[in-house]
């Protein structure tokens, strides 16, 4: 009797799941923007994603300070440590409470936990559901609501674990200038940057471009205020997405900011979450299949935009088909991307 054998149906990818009660203990003062509540938005919001990816949550640890000092000067993780259960402001916007320290070495240790899933490959994709966020923290300072830079630290675990080519994708609205200080003259690891221009805090000219032997591997793409779905979408398609196709990293890491989102009260974007969904989407696209893709939360200051956005965005990893806004770009943001084009091509190839 001749057997028909059914084909077998592929594994689900798998999603690495970190989280810890100690990021909602990074208090806050009343009234400021980033508080607790977002941390509850986010866990709704990867709690009611129809992904389809088998899920795995992982324990958070601490980063340790060998860990820390890869990305940020040893003088500062100590002056850190000597505020652990107090309470104030590193700067205007940066406070700190009696568990903050706590919570930001924990936020930049889950960072590093979810980047050891990836490259073991025990998931294909990772969100770290962290606070502090901290792509404004500098090698020597806070900055921006944020203490320690978590998805810096871990890209430079990624590169102490043998990872030859890290990229860094950063959608948050505002300019991760910590992040981009951080490898500006390093190859081994490209910074890519979609966010408002002019915005806080003031970094992220399209002619920033890095330095020395990393000159060309930190792309800016600054957009003018306004820019919503189909302006998202063409700079991913322009610029983002052929970059990241040539420099073909090992490792991606995403600061998912979720504050371009249109009912976000900081910043002037009109992004939906169905953007959000085409722009994971684009990025899965420009990478070989193999390779890990990482998200660290970072900012997103309207409870549903957060929630809802970054429920789109683990329902493209799992190959959701995302409907964003197909209105035209407006000439201000064809000049913008022109502007971006023109610069980044004297080191990729755009066509």
């Amino acid at each position: 009797m001749q057997s028909h054998a059914q084909p077998s149906t592929p594994p689900a990818k798998r999603l690495a799941l970190i989280d810890d009660p100690v990021f909602g203990l990074h208090g806050c003062p009343s009234g400021h923007p980033e508080r607790p509540e977002r941390l509850d938005a986010a866990r709704a919001g990867a709690a009611r994603a129809d992904s389809g990816l088998q899920q795995c949550e992982l324990s958070a640890r601490p980063a340790e300070e060998d860990e820390l000092v890869r990305v940020h000067d040893a003088a500062y993780i100590d002056s850190l440590g000597h505020l652990a259960g107090k309470s104030g402001y590193l700067d205007a916007d940066t406070f700190f409470g009696p568990r903050s320290i706590e919570a930001a070495r924990v936020a930049a240790g889950a960072a590093i936990v979810l980047c050891d899933a990836l490259i073991d490959r025990r998931a294909e994709f990772g969100v770290a559901l962290v606070r502090p966020p901290g792509h404004h923290a500098r090698p020597s300072r806070a900055m921006g609501f944020c203490l320690l830079n978590n998805v810096a630290v871990a890209a430079a675990h990624a590169r102490a674990r043998g990872v030859e080519r890290v990229a860094i994708v950063d959608f948050d609205v505002h300019h991760g200038n910590g992040t981009q200080e951080c490898f500006y003259d390093d190859p081994s690891v490209l910074y890519v940057s979609l966010h408002q221009w002019p915005h806080y805090p003031g970094t992220g000219a399209a002619t920033e471009c890095g330095r020395g032997e990393g000159l060309g591997y930190t792309v800016n793409v600054p957009l003018s205020a306004g820019a919503g779905d189909a302006t998202y979408l063409a700079a991913m398609q322009r610029v983002v997405a052929p970059v990241l196709e040539e420099y073909r990293p090992g490792l991606l890491l995403v600061s998912a900011g979720y504050d371009a989102h249109a009912r976000d009260p900081l910043a002037q974007m009109c992004l939906s979450e169905h953007g959000y969904a085409a722009i994971t989407e684009r990025l899965l696209a420009a990478l070989p299949a193999e390779v890990g893709v990482g998200l660290v939360l970072e900012g997103g200051y309207d409870l549903i935009g957060l929630s809802e956005s970054l429920a789109a965005t683990l329902q493209a990893l799992g190959g959701g088909k995302p409907e964003p806004s197909t209105d035209a770009l407006s000439t201000t943001h064809e000049r913008d991307l022109d502007l971006v084009s023109r610069i980044a091509g004297n080191f990729w190839r755009l066509d």
